[in-house]
């Protein structure tokens, strides 16, 4: 499996496997798969060109993503985070999440300044919960009642990982940092 940054021609790919996730799992996105649907590819090219997403190929195939960012606000540029991951059904449990998150967790660690990195899961999502839980991130909050999807509320939790300067994830240590 090859993890790497997403560049403006992996577009089409990128969208068909948000969309994906988006049908699959409503409850674990801010955004909605109409909302999604109504974007164009050339929004989704200049998004990829200028962000930070990471996909998982299994040979030619996009079979996993994850964004990683941060605020420049100098009051904030301590913190980086994790958000929009998703990894097709048939390849869940493989690994692919593992190693997104971990070559996540390294580019953040990457960047100038990062003292901690947050994501948020929709709570009762257990698989999520334990993989971000086994890569050192704590809970330190929920927000109740943070998503309306289909008349159905969900809380979010809110989590946290504290990075020392330098320090990359587990699996990263001693393999360089990946590009972002």
């Amino acid at each position: 499996m090859l993890i790497r940054r997403l560049v403006a021609t992996d577009a089409a790919p990128f969208q068909a496997l948000r969309l994906a996730g988006l049908h699959d799992s409503p409850s674990a996105f801010g955004s909605t798969y109409a909302a999604e649907c109504a974007t164009p590819l050339a929004a989704i090219e200049s998004k990829l060109a200028a962000g930070t997403l990471f996909g998982a190929f299994e040979g030619v195939e996009l079979i996993g993503i994850i964004a990683v960012g941060r605020d420049n606000s100098p009051k904030l540029r301590h913190k980086a985070y994790l958000r929009a991951m998703v990894v097709a059904p048939a390849h869940r449990g493989k690994g692919a999440a593992r190693q997104l998150v971990d070559h996540a967790l390294a580019a953040a660690a990457a960047m100038d300044d990062v003292r901690q990195v947050t994501l948020d899961v929709t709570a009762g999502n257990a698989p999520a919960l334990r993989l971000y839980e086994s890569f050192g991130f704590r809970e330190y909050g929920r927000e109740p009642r943070a998503m309306l999807v289909d008349g159905v509320f969900y809380d979010t939790v809110l989590m946290v990982r504290e990075i020392e300067p330098g320090q990359l994830s587990c699996e990263h240590q001693g393999q360089g940092v990946p590009a972002v």
